[in-house]
């Protein structure tokens, strides 16, 4: 659908020109714009290196290469022309490189990547780990890849192929960007055409459905639910270990433990057990200063919220293995005769 421009008395289309008639160019501008901005086409996702190459054939490199929060590697492939050539099979070929790709690899990609831009130092593990929010331990990617094609336009024939390998489980989006010229300035318009915005959310919860029920088989994950008990005799049954440790964190802050005490206890969640920021703020204003951050992984209910010497603190949600690692290092700081007593469900 084109462009227009509405006036107190006319609709006046507004034309659609090529990138090549705007002397863009594909690497040097398309892709260093959309490189800062990757979220108009391809959200929660991590540049991790750009023109990538990492493999015997060097001749052949992924225009971005990204990560997304849930863990699976995006590939993004970019091209000026309006049929966007035969894209969706190079893509192919990458994806199927980049998906043997390990942490260690993605770090060292990142690190190279940020040292070519010359960005601040900084740990290129450190900065993925708290993208995806895994403070500690293995890290293990999706093996699922996706993949977004991003052009002017496409032809049937990608179309066609682009649908059939979504059928067959593949994660595939295609996105147009038309150029517009307007009154001097360039306007972008950006419309993922696959699949249809309408249909995303449906198609993504059925791949998450069958997803979880096989990973739920096959990784026997801990289920365990546990009974917490408190000094003033408040019981808590049927705690998940999330809800465990939150429960007895805020018993702590109650009894007077610091949130750096509580850090300095269990010094492998230094880095993202707590979101906060001065004042007394609400769940929503303390969750727009973490930039990058999904309140859907934090505590970030008003009234789950910690408030303790003009500082508002939220606690993560995220907690593998160490719960109970965790859970009883916090119990060794707090004062004699705390009370507290928890217990696993049969």
């Amino acid at each position: 659908m084109p462009l227009y421009e509405l006036s107190s008395d006319l609709i006046a289309e507004i034309p659609t020109v090529t990138y090549a008639s705007l002397g863009l160019r594909e690497r040097e501008d398309v892709q260093r714009v959309l490189r800062e901005h990757i979220d108009v086409i391809s959200p929660d996702t991590l540049i991790l290196a750009e023109e990538f190459g990492e493999w015997i054939d060097s001749r052949r490199r992924i225009d971005l290469l990204g990560l997304n929060r849930d863990g699976s590697l995006v590939v993004i492939e970019l091209k000026r022309t309006e049929d966007g050539g035969h894209m969706e099979l190079q893509a192919l070929r990458y994806a199927a490189m980049v998906s043997t790709l390990t942490f260690e690899q993605a770090v060292d990609a990142h690190q190279k990547f940020r040292e070519s831009r010359g960005l601040l130092p900084a740990s290129a593990e450190i900065i993925i780990r708290e993208f995806l929010d895994i403070a500690d331990g293995p890290v293990a990617f999706s093996n699922k890849v996706r993949i977004i094609l991003a052009s002017a336009n496409f032809s049937k024939e990608i179309t066609s192929t682009v649908l059939w390998l979504n059928a067959q489980g593949l994660d595939v989006v295609c996105v147009k960007m038309r150029p517009h010229s307007f009154q001097g300035r360039v306007l972008l318009d950006i419309e993922q055409v696959i699949p249809l915005p309408e249909t995303a959310a449906f198609q993504i919860a059925i791949r998450e459905k069958l997803v979880a029920q096989e990973a739920l088989a096959t990784s026997g994950r801990d289920l365990t639910r546990y009974r917490l008990q408190t000094s003033q005799g408040e019981t808590f049954a049927n705690l998940p270990k999330r809800r465990l440790i939150y429960k007895i964190v805020a018993e702590a802050i109650k009894l007077g433990v610091k949130p750096i005490e509580i850090l300095d206890a269990v010094p492998w969640r230094q880095a993202n057990m707590f979101i906060s920021a001065p004042g007394r703020l609400s769940g929503v204003a303390l969750m727009a200063t973490a930039s990058g951050r999904s309140a859907a992984r934090y505590f970030c209910d008003d009234a789950e919220l910690f408030h303790v010497d003009d500082h508002t603190y939220s606690m993560s949600k995220q907690w593998g293995l160490r719960t109970e690692d965790a859970v009883k290092k916090i119990l060794d700081i707090l004062p004699t005769n705390h009370g507290l007593q928890y217990e696993s469900e049969v």
